[in-house]
């Protein structure tokens, strides 16, 4: 399995970024996907996930400003980033756990939030 994480980069505080994560392979099922971040000196943590059925779930901090949201047939997953604060500023992991309780990394992309 292979996660192709895009759309990091600098934006103003206030502004929005969308990042996508396109899962590619063969013979994997998708339990949950999500999006983790780490910000330098800080441990990763797991920023919003998404499961099969489309449950989700958000870190406190960006409840009300971020959405994740899938395409299923794209195998693709968004998250929408709004009213982005510096705070965070971190490389965004994309996160994929199959059903046979495999998990798999993509290569992170870097967010910065700064006038």
């Amino acid at each position: 399995v292979q996660l192709q994480a895009s759309g990091g980069g600098l934006v103003q505080p206030g502004k929005s970024l969308r990042l996508s994560c396109a899962a590619s392979g063969s013979s994997f099922s998708i339990s949950f996907m999500g999006w983790y971040r780490q910000a330098p000196g800080k441990q990763r943590e797991l920023v919003a996930s998404i499961s099969s059925s489309g449950d989700t779930t958000y870190v406190d901090s960006v409840k009300g400003r971020f959405t994740i949201s899938r395409d299923n047939g794209k195998k693709t997953i968004y998250l929408q980033m709004n009213s982005l604060k510096p705070e965070d500023t971190a490389v965004y992991y994309c996160n994929l756990l199959s059903t046979r309780n495999s998990r798999y990394w993509g290569q992170g992309t870097q967010v910065t939030v700064s006038s």
